[in-house]
């Protein structure tokens, strides 16, 4: 596989897009070492990728949160929060933290809650005094709660990959989420009141109720897609479909801010971003099976796992290889590639799939704002056309805290599983 990871790793240098990467250092080496291989093959592996229903959600998801971004809906968030918090040393921060939490409630995107929330919200914490690599630690870390949070795309992929009901991975991605916030909004307070930054000043009543009254809509989305999943009202694809027309009605409706253009547009950019996944997807696929048939994963897991492997060590594997893959690759590619490696050692040790998969997910997320190659970095970049030492600066403390989280979800595995076993799905 030495020609392979040359390829990819020259193709990612002179800047070609990562299915490109993919797919093309996967046919080359193809052509290169199996010359009578039948491309047909390789065809129908990428089909079979996208083929399954469960996927129908990921289209509906980035349509809603494509819908939001283009209305109203993020600032009416941010001016609500920031009314109650926006007082105390740190309010703009945990203001972030609050929204990216509440905003991944809708796109599961990391990428979306950047642009959405950090577009908005970098701004305003420049104002405030904060230097650029603080904001932008803490826009792309944030954001990445919106992997934890449902309707995450990355439990999606990990719940077609492995089998494992979506519904129970929704809800088990809630509580981590929560505490994630919780940490990062501490960090915020305490580098806030040493720094003596970052204070707006106190809301009126009037001014609390007037946010509240405009903001507090947006927060149906969590309402329409945890409670109805939650209670058996919907399934997460029935869930999806409810979260586009509630964003319809949230910006046409009430917030009046969309034009037939403007949702001409938000559809045109699901197209293209639903495109990309999926094509992520089915090459991700096409790499596991290729894989496979040539017996990799058999040959290298009994080196690093042992013949019989404990539920701790099978974790702790996980956990590595997750972190490792998305410093370098894009999540959806890791967890279709390593999700079917690692399934039979995980069943054979009687690791329960929901929790592995919220701590896949919170690796993706880890990995996924981390150098060299985490692909929120490079978000950050486009979007806010800062350097990439600047971006990457401040993220130490952020990614920390995620390790911190991780270890917590291995020690007390209920903070994840209490609400999938005890939900109606």
């Amino acid at each position: 596989m030495m020609l392979f990871a040359i390829s990819m790793a020259t193709m990612l240098l002179f800047g070609f897009p990562f299915m490109v990467v993919l797919l093309g250092s996967l046919i080359l080496y193809i052509a290169v070492y199996m010359p009578g291989f039948n491309f047909l093959v390789l065809v129908q592996q990428v089909l079979t990728g996208i083929t399954p229903p469960a996927l129908v959600c990921v289209p509906m998801f980035i349509l809603a949160a494509n819908i939001i971004t283009s209305g109203k809906s993020a600032q009416k968030l941010i001016d609500m929060v920031r009314s109650f918090v926006g007082h105390i040393p740190g309010g703009l921060p945990i203001t972030a933290n609050a929204c990216c939490t509440i905003f991944g409630g809708v796109s599961g995107s990391t990428q979306a809650t950047v642009a959405a929330i950090g577009g908005t919200m970098r701004p305003m914490l420049l104002e405030a005094g904060y230097p650029s690599s603080f904001t932008l630690g803490l826009i792309i870390n944030a954001s990445d709660i919106a992997y934890l949070i449902p309707p995450s795309i990355g439990f999606i992929v990990y719940g077609v990959a492995t089998s494992t009901s979506i519904g129970k991975l929704f809800l088990a991605g809630i509580l981590p989420g929560i505490l994630v916030f919780v940490l990062f909004s501490i960090y915020s307070y305490f580098y806030s009141r040493i720094k003596g930054i970052g204070q707006y000043p106190k809301a009126g009543t009037r001014e609390r109720i007037r946010a509240v009254w405009q903001g507090l809509p947006v927060m149906g989305f969590p309402l329409v897609i945890i409670g109805g999943i939650y209670s058996g009202i919907f399934s997460p694809t029935e869930a999806a479909a409810a979260s586009v027309i509630y964003a319809l009605i949230l910006e046409t409706i009430l917030y009046r801010s969309l034009t037939l253009k403007k949702i001409g547009d938000a559809f045109l950019q699901t197209g293209v971003i639903t495109g990309v996944v999926f094509i992520l997807v089915g090459a991700g696929q096409a790499l596991s099976w290729m894989l496979s048939f040539l017996q990799i994963p058999q040959e290298l897991m009994p080196l690093v796992l042992g013949a019989d492997p404990s539920a701790l060590r099978v974790i702790f594997a996980v956990i590595v290889a997750y972190f490792v893959a998305c410093m370098f690759v894009d999540p959806i590619v890791a967890i279709y590639v390593l999700s079917p490696i690692f399934k039979p050692y995980v069943v054979a040790a009687g690791i329960d799939p929901v929790l592995l998969g919220t701590l896949v997910c919170l690796q993706t997320a880890i990995g996924s704002a981390t150098p060299p190659f985490g692909c929120d970095i490079f978000t950050a970049q486009l979007i806010f056309r800062r350097p990439y030492f600047e971006v990457i600066r401040h993220t130490p403390p952020f990614i920390i805290i995620l390790l911190i989280v991780t270890i917590l979800l291995v020690m007390f595995p209920s903070i994840a599983l209490f609400l999938p076993n005890n939900a109606l799905v």
